[in-house]
């Protein structure tokens, strides 16, 4: 009798450590994939385009032109970047009316000069303004705070304001920043955690080059509907996939490779978003993105302290939010113990699932009482 009860109670833990490693392979299973299998191979450059990319981009030097390259910009702000050992520069693209976004940002994760002594720099890049009142109130928040860049784009969601934005950014980089090691760009509406994503860039073993750092979208079919924004014609592009590229939320350019980016953009003509538009621009130079799960892509990700420390971004994070997230990740401690770590990733990830499932089910009701 002694004998089956210990039998039962071995099952009965054989059943439980089943569902713990069900339960943690459901929660991480897809990132340990995506870390193994989206690694960049070395690349080989044998296509006389990618050759001529990146030796035009190797010599490209707009540095000495900043008087014609500010022409493009109604606020050209050419002393944003006057630190010539400048670490990590940030651009957030930003909308104009949006200034408590701004305003967040600042207040939270852009407030950093430095990440372990190294200088950093966050830059907000604005479109042109819908009005004269509007342009006005621009440029008083530009006196104030001598952190903005305005193009000459007007910043809808279309595809052609999306890519032109990313090439000024680019251009303007090269004009008035060449020094920058990495470039990061960022959507308003993302929370950076700029002293993780400086800890990992500093830590890299390799040089800093051909560096295309996010949340790589792997095998994403080109739109081919004739009545969508971003349809694709099989004429432009007759791949059944797009190439791997980094999530538009957030990611990281190394210095060459906004130089290799912004060459090989003379040549992609290619209705699509920008992010898409960066990754074809990066094939054209050989240029491989490199995956990491820390960024959360276009992805929120529910606050939790020691997980959001241990992220690189997390999306949709409004105003309200990023002062409740940045009290928690800001505050200069010792920060999460390796178990505190681990228990905050389930946590986040549980909650974040969660989420999904229940905004899932919400439209999967409003598309039913849509259809009676």
């Amino acid at each position: 009798m002694q004998f089956s009860l210990c039998r039962l109670r071995t099952h009965q833990w054989c059943f439980l450590l089943f569902n713990v490693v069900l339960f943690h392979a459901l929660l991480f299973g897809a990132d340990f994939v995506e870390e193994y299998l989206l690694q960049p191979t070395p690349g080989v450059y044998t296509d006389s385009m990618v050759l001529d990319i990146r030796e035009r981009a190797r010599k490209l030097d707009l540095s000495g032109s900043q008087d014609n390259v500010s022409q493009s910009y109604p606020i050209s702000n050419p002393n944003a970047c006057l630190n010539s050992d400048l670490f990590l520069l940030t651009f957030v693209f930003s909308y104009p009316y949006n200034v408590s976004q701004r305003d967040a940002v600042r207040a939270t994760w852009a407030n950093l000069s430095h990440v372990q002594g190294f200088p950093v720099r966050t830059l907000f890049f604005l479109g042109s303004s819908p009005s004269s009142a509007d342009q006005d109130a621009v440029l008083k928040e530009s006196g104030r705070h001598g952190d903005l860049v305005q193009g000459h784009v007007t910043m809808t969601y279309s595809l052609r304001s999306q890519t032109e934005r990313t090439v000024l950014v680019l251009r303007w980089v090269m004009a008035f920043c060449p020094m920058a090691r990495f470039l990061l760009l960022a959507e308003e509406a993302v929370f950076v955690n700029l002293p993780a994503v400086g800890g990992y860039l500093l830590g890299l073993r390799r040089h800093p080059e051909d560096l295309y750092l996010g949340r790589v979208i792997h095998k994403d079919p080109p739109d081919r509907d004739p009545s969508s924004p971003s349809y694709l014609p099989p004429a432009l592009y007759p791949r059944r996939y797009l190439p791997d590229y980094c999530s538009g939320a957030a990611f990281v350019l190394s210095q060459d490779v906004v130089r290799k980016v912004y060459v090989a953009s003379s040549v992609v003509r290619s209705p699509v978003p920008s992010d898409v538009f960066v990754g074809l621009c990066a094939q054209k130079a050989g240029v491989v993105p490199v995956h990491s799960a820390r960024f959360s892509g276009d992805k929120h990700v529910r606050y939790n302290a020691c997980c959001y420390r241990w992220l690189f971004s997390s999306a949709g994070v409004g105003a309200e939010e990023l002062g409740r997230v940045w009290g928690g990740v800001g505050q200069e401690d010792d920060g999460c113990s390796l178990l505190e770590t681990y228990y905050g990733l389930v946590a986040c990830k549980a909650l974040t699932y969660l989420d999904k499932l229940s905004s899932s089910s919400q439209r999967q009701v409003v598309n039913n009482s849509n259809g009676f």
